[in-house]
């Protein structure tokens, strides 16, 4: 492919679908179609849509090639953006080329299905409840504004993944919207493509985004995207010496872990490799770190000052993380390691209203109550929502109202100054959350420090 900058694009639609069901993960087909019981609903495509958005008002030029069907045209139809498609295999019907050959753009013999249209807008009323309907507050529920119909992205695979990379390869740049398990799927493509593989850039769409590929929200993977396509020569591949690729990639890490053990409170990452991705740390997530190397009692610390401030008859919703698990057992509860739970204290003692929570359930639990979620920060990345802990959808924030924030001060001064990051998926709940918070970094110790919205673009 010459001419233009020419940015691939590839979407795991399934992606990130159980997270807010409190899944853990989305892999496998049984995993998925209980998240949909739960009341998620696939998103993926609506964050890729937004990436090309992104993309292509920072560089309107740029040829934009995916896939057929919900792993990467779909998303490009909602984004708006003119597209040529490349076929995995050839299709009975529903694309053919335009006159004029490869170059062309793809024409559709049918409508864009409605769904397809409505990936990256919202309901009437400014969001989607959890069943991706109207929500009567107004917000994002499980679903989520964006959200599309579980029947149109069901059946794809790992393989499909890999076979969409490798018919990109071509590609100056190659975004792919998933998580971590897709960021090894692409790896894999990657290691057979050999030299002949493009670098490549994570939207982040899962429910673990853990590895240092992907960007820190979809946002910013586009506007990098068209900063990496603006070195050079339009045509010049990125790798060429002295071209786009000179001092312009780095390699990243692809980190996973095994969604069996994760579901029953395991973390065990593992390093599966690096990918060639563009360079520009202020927008890559970077690779999340464990907490393993904390001073003995520093959580527990925290823990003590968490519960020294809590009042009878309010819910607290404890996010994922061994911070506040460490609040749980000062508590004498059974909360769980990587779930979200609710608590509450009163005359007769704390008590456990409920442990692994799903979004539906937990928004139901909090609505018309005082209720204050208490969350960890994601070690090396920063991020406080939208990671792992999914289940604190824009609609459960909004009924919540207050945070207490949980971080060691060996955590905050590893992000050297950058912000604490919100990616609910939901830019206004984002921007709502941005400014100052106090962090409790000990017993009886706390600071200061900024949140910002992820897709904010200085960040």
């Amino acid at each position: 492919m010459s001419g233009a900058f020419t940015a691939g694009l590839v979407v795991n639609p399934v992606a990130g679908l159980g997270g807010p069901a409190g899944l853990k993960g989305s892999d496998g087909d049984d995993v998925q179609r209980e998240a949909v019981a739960r009341g998620a609903a696939p998103r993926a495509g609506a964050r890729a849509a937004e990436a090309v958005r992104a993309l292509l008002a920072r560089r309107p030029g740029t040829r934009l090639v995916t896939v057929p069907g919900p792993m990467g045209e779909h998303s490009a139809w909602a984004a708006g953006a003119d597209h040529d498609l490349v076929f995995i295999a050839p299709p009975a019907d529903a694309v053919r080329p335009a006159p004029g050959g490869a170059g062309g753009a793809a024409v559709r013999l049918a409508p864009v299905p409605a769904a397809i249209a409505e990936v990256g807008g919202a309901g009437a009323d400014g969001g989607t409840g959890a069943d991706g309907g109207a929500g009567a507050d107004g917000g994002a529920g499980a679903a989520g504004a964006g959200a599309v119909a579980w029947d149109e992205v069901a059946g794809t695979t790992a393989a499909d993944t890999r076979a969409a990379v490798r018919a990109l390869s071509g590609v100056d740049l190659l975004l792919f919207a998933g998580g971590d398990g897709t960021a090894r799927d692409v790896l894999d493509a990657v290691r057979e493509l050999g030299d002949a593989a493009p670098p490549v850039l994570g939207i982040p769409a899962g429910v673990k985004v853990y590895s240092g590929c992907f960007a820190v929200s979809p946002a910013a993977a586009g506007l990098l995207a068209a900063e990496y396509g603006e070195y050079g020569e339009y045509g010049e591949r990125a790798a060429s010496p002295g071209r786009r690729g000179a001092g312009g990639l780095t390699e990243a890490e692809v980190v996973d872990l095994d969604e069996e053990p994760y579901r029953a409170g395991l973390v065990s990452a593992r390093l599966y490799g690096t990918l060639r991705v563009p360079a520009a740390r202020e927008r890559l997530s970077g690779r999340k770190t464990g907490s393993g190397t904390l001073a003995p009692g520093t959580a527990e610390g925290i823990a003590r000052e968490v519960v020294s401030r809590m009042r009878p008859g309010v819910r607290y919703v404890l996010g994922p993380g061994a911070t506040t698990a460490a609040v749980g057992r000062e508590l004498g509860l059974p909360t769980t390691l990587l779930g979200v739970d609710v608590v509450e204290t009163g005359g007769e003692g704390p008590r456990l209203v409920a442990a692994d929570v799903s979004e539906r359930e937990l928004f139901e639990l909090v609505t018309g109550r005082e209720a204050v979620a208490v969350l960890s920060v994601i070690g090396g990345q920063g991020f406080l929502l939208g990671r792992g802990n999914q289940q604190l959808s824009p609609r459960v924030l909004r009924a919540v109202r207050h945070l207490l924030v949980l971080a060691t001060q060996q955590k905050l001064a590893a992000l050297g100054g950058r912000p604490l990051l919100a990616d609910t998926g939901e830019e206004d709940t984002d921007r709502r959350l941005g400014g100052h918070v106090q962090v409790i970094t000990g017993y009886r110790e706390s600071t200061i420090y900024r949140v910002a919205a992820a897709n904010e673009e200085h960040i």
